[in-house]
């Protein structure tokens, strides 16, 4: 069976979880709006248009709403110059390659529209078979349409890939599509995903793949590892 694994960014393969709210709490203190680690929870996944419209609910809107944007992601930027492989979470290097030796496609799926550059800093990016984030002109989540673009790229069905995700709303947009899902955090945030895991620290292939693809995807490895050494 052909398989494939799509990941978020933010969260799942970096914490620029982090980056983001210092951001939103510099624009917020500029603002004279009161912001805490809560409210950016609710940001978590969304787009940038969205982000800001959830940032700014039933407060003053007479800002320009691009200059606010832009003036919040050049903070962002600020903070990503510090990113370097070793930021990359717990587990995740040794997934990439180990999904590469076992033949599986490998997407990415972020609402970000900084994603290109945080891959490339961590030293991942020419990894993927397929990416897709902010700037693809696709809806975002919890729309599938995301996933569903990177899994066309990658040439395989829904139901042939597995997406992981740490936000609500990219498990929706996931589960919308007919992806199995893995979702990363406390099942408050991810719980409607099909499997539900702290981080990827102690993960393997075989906890994130389906049953039916698990034999043939070991067996890959071994033999793919094995003619390297």
């Amino acid at each position: 069976m052909r398989a494939g694994i799509i990941f978020d960014l933010d969260g799942v393969l970096t914490d620029t979880v982090e980056f983001h709210y210092r951001s939103w709490k510099r624009l917020a203190g500029e603002l004279g709006i009161t912001f805490s680690r809560g409210a950016n929870e609710a940001l978590r996944g969304r787009s940038r248009g969205e982000a800001l419209e959830l940032f700014l609910a039933g407060r003053s809107k007479e800002s320009d709403p691009r200059e606010l944007r832009e003036r919040k992601n050049g903070y962002f930027l600020e903070y990503v110059a510090e990113l370097g492989p070793q930021h990359l979470l717990a587990g995740v290097e040794g997934l990439l390659h180990s999904a590469r030796a076992a033949g599986l496609g490998l997407g990415l799926a972020s609402s970000s529209q900084n994603a290109r550059l945080v891959c490339s800093k961590l030293g991942v990016l020419d990894l993927f078979d397929a990416f897709a984030d902010g700037c693809s002109g696709l809806r975002p989540k919890p729309e599938p349409d995301t996933f569903l673009w990177v899994a066309g790229r990658l040439d395989l069905r829904p139901q042939e890939c597995v997406v992981v995700e740490d936000a609500t709303a990219g498990v929706a947009a996931a589960l919308a599509g007919g992806f199995r899902v893995v979702g990363l955090g406390p099942r408050e945030r991810v719980g409607k995903a099909h499997l539900v895991l702290n981080d990827l620290g102690q993960a393997t292939l075989d906890d994130l793949l389906p049953s039916s693809s698990r034999g043939e995807t070991s067996a890959n490895a071994r033999v793919e590892l094995g003619n390297g050494t």
